[in-house]
């Protein structure tokens, strides 16, 4: 069963959803741009059997509060990282999408000893992988406010509702639901400027690509890269960039689009489950 908790960090109101036995194998879900913790609510119930699940809402998205200052990338790890602190979360996988590769990575990077895995579903890390549908935003990170009314059509319902339908083979498969809910906390107020603020700021997680790399290539966390393969934001190039740093991940490209989770999601809690189950019998196989 899951809980749906609000724990203050910092004086910000941080939602999260909360499932599973504690002292089982602790998944940190981080959630994607336009869209809240409510996107891993069927993963969670696949998994809650076998893990203890935790997926938060950043500031300024879903049901948590906003900051009071701009909203960058460095804040949002700020206050994710006092959220883990505040739940007492000493080590943890780390399940990245979308805006939360930069949240995740950022994350690891400052506490590598608390990441036990990385699960990377259209989380990027490397220039290889940014895909067409971010080309127009390379006029607003040169002109913020001359490019913004053309910025904001990417705020509008069906530009939330495309994310979800590109790439997917059978459009009508999917639960229009997903992206009305989204687009509702979209709309209420003040998040539009939160989202405007990290397209803006996106410019930074490309420059701290380079970080993160090294990270993975000096700390070699166990990762399994589930990519929707259709994905035009973030292409699946940008999946097998992984393998140069981490040899050993195991990389699954999945016939959908971005939102893999919204058609795949059954695929990918066994993905993780048959991950989990071989990372926790390499050990004793080693000591057999």
């Amino acid at each position: 069963m899951t809980a749906y908790r609000t724990v203050d960090v910092d004086g910000v109101e941080v939602f999260y959803r909360e499932a599973g036995d504690p002292t089982a194998q602790t998944l940190l879900l981080l959630h994607g741009s336009h869209t809240s913790s409510a996107q891993y609510q069927e993963l969670i119930d696949r998994l809650a059997d076998r893990f203890h699940l935790i997926a938060p809402d950043y500031p300024g998205f879903g049901r948590s509060g906003t900051l009071e200052a701009t909203t960058t990338f460095d804040r949002l790890a700020d206050v994710i990282d006092g959220f883990i602190h505040t739940l007492d979360l000493d080590h943890y996988a780390l399940y990245v999408f979308d805006f939360g590769a930069p949240v995740g990575f950022r994350l690891a990077t400052r506490h590598p000893e608390k990441v036990d895995a990385l699960i990377v579903q259209n989380g990027n890390a490397y220039e290889a992988g940014l895909g067409p549908n971010l080309a127009g935003l390379a006029t607003y990170w040169e002109d913020r406010v001359g490019a913004e009314p053309a910025v904001r059509a990417f705020l509008q319902l069906e530009a939330t509702r495309q994310q979800y339908v590109e790439g997917v083979s059978n459009p009508e498969s999917l639960n229009p639901d997903r992206w009305t809910l989204d687009q509702h906390f979209l709309d209420l107020p003040g998040h539009d400027h939160v989202l405007l603020d990290l397209i803006y700021d996106y410019t930074t997680n490309v420059a701290a690509y380079p970080t993160w790399q090294a990270y993975l290539r000096e700390h070699q966390p166990p990762t399994l890269i589930a990519w929707g393969a259709n994905d035009q934001y973030f292409v699946a190039d940008g999946a097998r960039a992984y393998l140069a740093d981490v040899p050993n991940a195991e990389l699954h490209l999945l016939d959908t689009g971005h939102f893999a989770l919204a058609t795949h999601a059954a695929e990918i809690a066994e993905l993780i489950a048959a991950f989990h189950a071989g990372r926790a019998a390499a050990p004793a196989a080693a000591t057999a």
